[in-house]
Formats: C-alpha cells, sequence, structure tokens
C-alpha cells in the first residue's frame, strides 16, 4: 500500500459515522490532551477564529475517533470547512469530503459568495 493509501485509511478509521456526532463546544476554552498535541500549544479559545482554526487542524490530523466527537463541533467545522480544507492534508480532505457531501457543499457556499 502506498504511503497515500495509508494514511486515508488511517484517517477514514477515525471518522465519524455522522456529522451529528461532532458535539464539542462552540465557544469558550478547549485544554487538548497530549495524546493529541505532544509539544507545544495546548490551550485554545474557540470565540477567537485563528485559535479555533488551530484546534480544528490539530484534531483533524491528530485525533482519534472518540476525540472528534469530543473537541470539533459540526456547526463550526461546517462554518471552517471552506478555508479549514485549504490548511489540511489533500489526504485528510479527501476522506473527509469523500465521507460528508455536505463539507463540499459548505465549501462550494463558501465559494459562491466570495
Amino acid at each position: 500500500m502506498s504511503r497515500a493509501e495509508t494514511l486515508r485509511d488511517r484517517y477514514r478509521r477515525r471518522l465519524p459515522n455522522r456529522l451529528d456526532e461532532l458535539d464539542g463546544p462552540a465557544h469558550g476554552t478547549v485544554d487538548l490532551p497530549l495524546h493529541i498535541v505532544w509539544s507545544g500549544r495546548t490551550n485554545y479559545t474557540l470565540d477567537r477564529p485563528k485559535s479555533c482554526m488551530t484546534l480544528y487542524r490539530t484534531v483533524l490530523a491528530e485525533g482519534m475517533r472518540e476525540d472528534l466527537a469530543a473537541y470539533l463541533n459540526r456547526r463550526l467545522l461546517l462554518e471552517q470547512w471552506p478555508v479549514l480544507r485549504r490548511l489540511i492534508s489533500p489526504h485528510l480532505r479527501d476522506v473527509w469530503e469523500g465521507a460528508f457531501p455536505e463539507l463540499v457543499r459548505s465549501a462550494s457556499t463558501a465559494g459562491a459568495a466570495a
């Protein structure tokens, strides 16, 4: 299996069944555990767009299925996706957009509005 296929498979196994399972906080401060962010910053403020975007990038790339549900919020993910999709790896983006067409629609709608 190629490196790209291995990465896609790893990300696919972590996916929630539905975006509705992403029931994390939408406001306030979040402290990520060391198994997600093992060095550097661990504290993020969801009400600050740049901080929120960094948290989502980190959790998408490093979090397990339970972490995705605990730290990501469906509404925030959909709102951020048009920009976030350009900041994550193409393998991660392809897996999430392949599983959740609403993310693709979110990105398309934002592009049409710009």
